[in-house]
């Protein structure tokens, strides 16, 4: 590869990589006007279940101006996931053969669905029953008051976490497809995984055992998905 090649792609890669930043920002500078009602949708699932005459609290003195902005810069960021990955596919691309465009294209696509899969489950289904397990274990002493930096932390880890998480499918897809492994390999590595798993969960998920299982236990159930639908490299 010359040094004009090796140039060139350097160049593509920052006009890709802006192209991201620059969608970052224009959803950012559109979201800030309605940062509260985003914060009030996205509130939802620990409002809903506090008890009564309980609410969010601010302990800092710019909390409630810069938390709700803090949530659009997250929203922002989750949005833009879509428009990575397809700079992502049109930075390789032109690199692959016609067969492997035909099968990284499909690809792509389920890298998409499976990211706000995963993003999806997290919010609406393993948040509110870690919210209502939490707030149900309290003692009767305890007057339960959420930080609302504390809460978006919590919630924007465990979202981004498990769309991550759910895209074990693709990558063991890909470990396959391209030779690096094999199923049968896969398998019998199957004991170390799973350990891995509960130490991902411990890592991407804030430290109580109820979230790192709700990680844990659905990337060993995509890892077996991908298990089950890839195909050894011929």
């Amino acid at each position: 590869m010359t040094k004009d090649s090796i140039s060139n792609h350097l160049l593509e890669l920052r006009t890709r990589i802006l192209k991201v930043i620059l969608l970052f920002a224009a959803l950012s500078a559109v979201g800030i006007p309605f940062a509260s009602d985003i914060y009030t949708f996205v509130a939802g699932p620990l409002i809903g279940l506090l008890p009564e005459g309980s609410s969010m609290i601010a302990t800092e003195v710019a909390s409630p101006f810069m938390a709700p902005i803090k949530l659009v810069l997250y929203i922002a960021l989750l949005f833009s996931m879509p428009w990575m990955f397809y700079q992502i596919w049109m930075y390789v691309s032109p690199g692959l053969y016609r067969n492997e465009k035909r099968f990284t294209g499909p690809l792509m696509l389920s890298t998409i669905v499976l990211f706000f899969s995963g993003a999806a489950f997290a919010f609406f289904v393993v948040c509110p029953i870690i919210f209502k397990f939490f707030i149900a274990m309290a003692p009767e002493s305890i007057q339960v008051m959420t930080d609302i930096n504390q809460y978006i932390g919590f919630m924007f880890k465990l979202v981004f976490a498990f769309g991550i998480a759910f895209e074990i499918p693709i990558a063991t897809i890909l470990l396959v497809k391209s030779g690096i492994t094999t199923k049968s390999s896969l398998i019998k590595a199957r004991p170390y995984l799973i350990i891995l798993f509960l130490v991902f969960g411990m890592l991407l998920t804030p430290p109580d055992i109820f979230s790192q299982l709700f990680l844990a236990i659905p990337m060993w159930i995509l890892f077996e998905l991908g298990i089950l639908i890839s195909r050894d490299k011929n």
